[in-house]
């Protein structure tokens, strides 16, 4: 039934013209999704690899070559979906808010607080809608748990644990130079996991960070290299203590390992992925010994924040005041960065 009425929502819209900037895998993934919505049709291509250009306009085979941003500026868009490295984010998400163009961007938004702040202050001073790839908000799982937390289900939540751990490390070079990446794992992983705990509480303020940044085992401040593990904790404004912990390449025994979970004075909630999983969560309500079930696979969720920022767009939706939530969660991985550079 609601594939139904999002299709019939779909039909009863205009379609927003979209460019595509980037169309690796994660941007392919979410074109195709995109585009699967009826709510958009892709009119210009963007990206320098001749194959992955290739594989995009099997998707959009009526789609623009273009060669740059520029050449995708060109054309007539209402938005644009970038997924290009980390380090041209912020420039090339403000280049296209100034044209006139909403945009949709992979995280991070951008390498710093300061970068996230200039985005956010375009999209407001463009009046053009911003969203970003911060895709675990939309499992089923998480939905509910922060309904549970919201509604006071789970009485006063005090406490939370989120943890996200890869057994592999990113395969593109990029990745591992900070003024390219802005850092290892945790603007990489962390970030969701920061920006969930947040999203489900409210966006209260931090008041204290802590945290301890390693390479290879050692010290961040030893190494030469990006943190490939990273554990935080942060005490919030009111009261609730807040541990996360992400990493690359860690002995997992399984592909990842990923969890969220929150502890009430009335329940707990908890989420985890299925058997090492990248895609496959439960989630459930915890009491005493017992446990309820929220949620189990499959589902499909991985494109939902971009369906979910195009059928705003669609709607006519533009800048919305909650891209300030973007600019909080950058100014905790800033000062989980910062607090860990004075104890190197």
């Amino acid at each position: 039934m609601n594939e139904l009425v999002s299709a019939q929502t779909a039909t009863a819209l205009k379609q927003v013209k979209l460019g595509f900037l980037g169309v690796g895998w994660i941007g392919r993934q979410r074109m195709k999704a995109v585009l699967d919505s009826g709510f958009a049709e892709a009119v210009a291509i963007a990206d320098p690899s001749t194959e992955m250009m290739r594989e995009a306009c099997a998707l959009a085979p009526d789609a623009v070559i273009a060669a740059d941003l520029e050449e995708l500026l060109d054309q007539p868009l209402d938005g644009i979906v970038i997924a290009t490295p980390s380090a041209s984010h912020a420039a090339q998400s403000i280049r296209a808010l100034e044209a006139g163009v909403a945009v949709f961007c992979q995280k991070p938004l951008g390498r710093t607080a300061s970068e996230v702040r200039a985005v956010v202050d375009a999209s407001r001073a463009a009046n053009r809608l911003l969203g970003v790839d911060l895709s675990y908000r939309h499992t089923e799982g998480m939905r509910q748990i922060r309904e549970l937390i919201r509604s006071g289900a789970l009485g006063k939540v005090f406490a939370a644990d989120l943890t996200f751990h890869n057994a592999y490390g990113p395969d593109k070079a990029w990745f591992y130079d900070k003024t390219l990446s802005g850092g290892g794992c945790l603007i990489d992983l962390g970030v969701h996991l920061i920006d969930l705990v947040l999203w489900c509480l409210d966006f209260p303020s931090v008041a204290t960070v802590t945290s301890e940044l390693r390479a290879g085992g050692n010290r961040l401040g030893e190494s030469r290299s990006v943190e490939d593990f990273a554990a935080a904790t942060l005490t919030l404004s009111g009261g609730q203590v807040v541990r996360v912990t992400s990493s690359w390449r860690l002995q997992a025994g399984c592909d990842a390992v990923i969890g969220a979970d929150f502890f009430g004075t009335e329940g707990g909630a908890s989420f985890r992925n299925v058997d090492g999983s990248f895609y496959d969560f439960t989630a459930a309500k915890l009491s005493g010994t017992s446990r309820q079930t929220l949620a189990e696979p499959p589902e499909e969720w991985g494109g939902r924040a971009a369906v979910d920022w195009v059928r705003r767009l669609a709607r006519g939706q533009r800048h919305h005041p909650a891209a300030q939530e973007f600019v909080a969660v950058a100014e905790v991985i800033d000062r989980i960065y910062q607090q860990a550079d004075t104890i190197s």
